[in-house]
């Protein structure tokens, strides 16, 4: 039977009483937002958001299967010890010298944590106007998504089952940005600046995923022949390719973040009461609300004998679904608010069953949720992590910082380090408002 060998300041791979294997890097734990996750073959990938190493703690449900890209992330000492723990006792572990120098991480295991990083970014990017923190545009970072899916193609063996698997899909997804992309990397070959290698890289990527697919259409026959001729895009001329390119509107970046959610619905009354909600990124998807803690602003007013709650909220660009308000006054069971687009707002109103005579003290508490989309509503739980979102805030504007100048993609000692393309355009398009 093996044991374990103590220390601690290893790799802990441990047969959990569940029958899974569980691989404990040395890592800052926290909240879900903070924890970039990939899905691959025989096992759970976590990587601290926050952090910088390229070696994820695992939670391995099928040995066998994970052997295929186990010994290439984390090491042959660790696969070898994943390998005979399988048939060991729950509650058996061992602890693994992990690789040394940390620089000899493997080229999987440093695109697995950048692909990792991406995903994490499509969900829990702190979006805000108020915070001055710009959108990332989804098409871009899909496509580089699916460029580094297909490098990480030994991580994954059933894209069916995988859902962060499947770079054909993510190319359709997002294939919207294929043109664009094209005509960034010719005019950055032009005028000999721009991240000229990176994007040459993901394009390359990106038409040998297609082919890999099956996939066809007139933007990937349009990136095979730039690819192969070097000719400049479509209609344009060289003479325009020197011109500067503007990467917002390239990209069609959509429209600011409001300063202010829409015209108030006009409740009438009174103004007994006002405040600031909570904004919990966990209640939605990304997207839909501004991530500013002061997004959400609510009124209560009395109409007559009726107590009245109006809600209103910063709207991030995208639209499309139905957001509600969730408010909760004392003990009194929680009222749900239907929340409409206004304009750059949501906003609705809904009359509270409350006493008339509101106490100046009175707790009220007002947060924003997706019906159906709910993974933790318990009470309190929007409080939890404040200091976590604003080391994820502050991820986001070092990450901008270094963007807006990019370095050649060779130079960077981590491929963490090294920014999306989504964003070096968010950096470019917050650069030229400031200007």
């Amino acid at each position: 039977m093996m044991q374990g060998t103590g220390g601690g300041s290893g790799i802990r791979v441990t047969r959990a009483e569940d029958g899974t294997v569980q691989i404990a890097v040395p890592a800052a734990t926290g909240p879900a937002f903070t924890q970039a996750v990939l899905d691959v073959a025989g096992a759970v990938l976590t990587w601290p958001a926050l952090g910088t190493t390229a070696l994820p703690s695992a939670e391995i449900h099928d040995p066998g299967r994970a052997q295929q890209w186990l010994w290439a992330v984390h090491g042959e000492r660790t696969a070898a010890a994943v390998h005979a723990l399988a048939s060991e006792p729950p509650g058996t572990s061992v602890d693994v010298t992990p690789p040394e120098p940390p620089e000899s991480e493997t080229a999987l295991a440093g695109h697995a944590a950048r692909l990792a990083l991406g995903h994490w970014a499509a969900r829990w990017w702190p979006a805000s106007y108020t915070d001055g923190i710009p959108a990332l545009e989804p098409d871009l970072l899909g496509s580089e998504l699916a460029a580094l899916t297909h490098t990480c193609q030994q991580l994954f063996d059933d894209p069916g089952d995988q859902p962060d698997g499947d770079p054909a899909e993510l190319l359709e997804t997002h294939r919207a940005a294929v043109d664009p992309l094209v005509r960034w990397w010719q005019a950055a070959r032009e005028s000999a600046s721009g991240p000229v290698r990176q994007l040459e890289d993901v394009l390359r990527l990106i038409d040998d995923a297609a082919d890999c697919a099956g996939l066809e259409g007139d933007a990937l026959r349009r990136l095979r022949s730039a690819l192969e001729t070097g000719t400049p895009y479509g209609p344009r001329g060289p003479h325009e390719l020197r011109a500067p390119l503007d990467l917002g509107n390239l990209f069609g970046r959509h429209g600011d973040y409001a300063l202010a959610a829409g015209e108030r619905l006009g409740a009438g009354g009174r103004v007994i009461a006002r405040g600031s909600g909570t904004n919990d990124w966990r209640r939605y998807p990304p997207g839909f609300v501004d991530a500013a803690e002061s997004a959400v602003s609510w009124t209560v007013s009395a109409v007559g004998a009726a107590r009245r709650i109006e809600v209103e909220v910063v709207a991030a660009p995208v639209s499309g679904v139905r957001l509600a308000a969730e408010v909760h006054v004392e003990d009194v069971p929680a009222t749900r608010v239907s929340l409409a687009r206004r304009g750059d707002g949501w906003a609705g109103r809904a009359d509270l069953d409350v006493p008339a005579s509101l106490s100046p003290r009175t707790r009220i508490e007002v947060g924003v949720l997706l019906p159906g989309f709910d993974p933790d509503p318990e009470p309190g739980s929007a409080a939890d992590g404040c200091t976590d979102r604003d080391a994820v805030r502050a991820l986001a504007r070092r990450r901008l910082a270094a963007a807006a100048r990019p370095a050649p993609q060779d130079t960077y000692p981590q491929p963490l380090l090294a920014p999306f393309l989504a964003e070096i355009v968010a950096a470019s398009a917050d650069a030229e408002e400031d200007f």
